[in-house]
């Protein structure tokens, strides 16, 4: 299963528990991850997979006990009195006997007969947590504490999610951008902004793209710090075979949504491109004394900029004056880069720019056959499902020159060796 991609996809947000439940119903074995807790050392520490329906799914829930708790709540009460699922509610605690601090949880680390690169990855989750709320806290990293119920429900999960990630050995990993949630949470340091201070700050220091949706806090920082550590790419699931799937139940149930966290693992489809900016700025200025000849080296100017496209329209002005309306769309980062081509090299004197959303679908490049030799083609996808194949235009006509046959012919051949790449569609033949 080494060359299976595996994607998350939090639209109800991420946690811990959720995580773990998700990656074994997808088909990691259940052993891999209660053996991995165990080797922790924590004395009492018990973990068990049950199911669990949430909104109109049935998900797996991963339930972890230890003495004194009962092993199927998994909500805790805040000093506040908020009722609050964190599944690291790690705050600084006085108290030595209810919590554990980050370097104790080294120590356990360390000791754990764990597989080399379990220890190293459930360590790098570990270490992003506390790094974080250390800085927000005014400590020193060590003296980061896990209150007692985070400290348990921590271990087992970064140790859990570690374990299960690398008994899969994806190739690539890559995730939705995460659900965060929207509102205020009460905590034992009084009422917080979701996405809690700690969850904000995991995010932004991997600079995770989140969408804030649903009510309630549905992305905790043990969700947060497990994508900040594994994810490679953020995007739409790309072009791929599902090889498995897995639904992860989360401990609340949700007015708006089903509370569950879906992942993917699939043989992916060609080479992923890079995941298309969701967000682009629209520039775009009306132009009526300038020459044709140069609207060319305009598009050459603003596409070397760094736009994403190019395109212009005529159109008439005051007095029935012809003229060029000309757009480019560029991502925020190019923004500045773009507008200074549009001022270079043309006559205009003024920008529009407006901010758009874009929904783009995923995207990969596999090559085919065809007599004239291979041609790349680029598959488009929507959650994973292949709904295009189409060859690459240059390919096809330097193979045409080559074999001095028309364009057409290669591309025509290229189409049909594209076609098989495409799922079959029962009800796809009409009588």
């Amino acid at each position: 299963m080494s060359r299976l991609h595996l994607h998350f996809e939090p639209t109800s947000g991420i946690a811990g528990d959720m995580a773990v439940a998700a990656l074994v119903d997808a088909g990691v074995p259940a052993a891999v991850v209660r053996g991995a807790v165990e080797a922790m050392g924590v004395r009492g520490l018990r973990v068990a997979f049950g199911r669990r329906k949430r909104g109109a799914y049935v998900g797996r829930s991963f339930d972890v006990s230890w003495p004194g708790r009962p092993r199927k709540a998994r909500a805790t009460v805040t000093p506040a009195g908020h009722h609050h699922d964190h599944d690291g509610d790690h705050h600084h605690h006085d108290q030595a006997h209810d919590h554990r601090d980050y370097a104790e949880i080294k120590r356990l680390l360390k000791r754990a007969r764990l597989d080399a690169d379990v220890r190293a990855l459930a360590g790098d989750v570990f270490a992003r947590i506390a790094e974080v709320e250390a800085e927000l806290h005014g400590m020193r990293v060590d003296r980061v504490a896990f209150h007692e119920v985070g400290a348990y429900d921590s271990i087992a999960d970064v140790v859990g999610v570690a374990a299960a990630i690398v008994h899969l050995a994806p190739a690539s990993i890559g995730s939705l951008p995460p659900v965060v949630g929207t509102g205020v949470v009460r905590t034992a340091h009084g009422p917080v902004p979701v996405p809690a201070p700690a969850t904000a700050a995991l995010l932004a220091s991997a600079e995770i793209p989140i969408r804030a949706e649903g009510a309630g806090e549905l992305t905790t920082p043990t969700g947060a710090a497990i994508l900040a550590a594994v994810v490679d790419d953020f995007g739409p699931l790309p072009p791929l075979v599902p090889r498995a799937i897995g639904y992860g139940a989360g401990t609340k149930e949700l007015a708006d949504r089903a509370n569950v966290l879906r992942v993917t693992l699939g043989e992916p489809l060609g080479v992923p491109d890079a995941a298309p900016a969701g967000e682009v700025v629209l520039v775009e200025a009306n132009v009526d004394d300038m020459s044709p000849q140069l609207v060319g080296p305009l598009y050459d100017a603003l596409f070397a900029a760094g736009a994403v496209d190019v395109w212009s329209a005529p159109i008439l002005m005051k007095k029935g004056r012809p003229a060029l309306l000309v757009s480019a769309l560029a991502t925020p980062a190019m923004l500045a880069p773009v507008e200074r081509a549009f001022f270079v090299h043309s006559t205009t004197l003024g920008l529009r720019r407006r901010a758009l959303e874009r929904l783009v679908l995923a995207r990969s490049f596999a090559a085919v056959a065809t007599p004239y030799g291979k041609v790349r083609v680029k598959l488009s996808a929507l959650d994973g499902e292949i709904l295009g194949a189409q060859p690459e235009f240059e390919d096809c006509r330097r193979l045409a020159a080559r074999a001095g046959v028309p364009t057409r012919e290669v591309h025509a051949a290229a189409a049909a060796a594209a076609r098989g790449l495409l799922p079959r569609r029962a009800g796809r033949v009409r009588g």
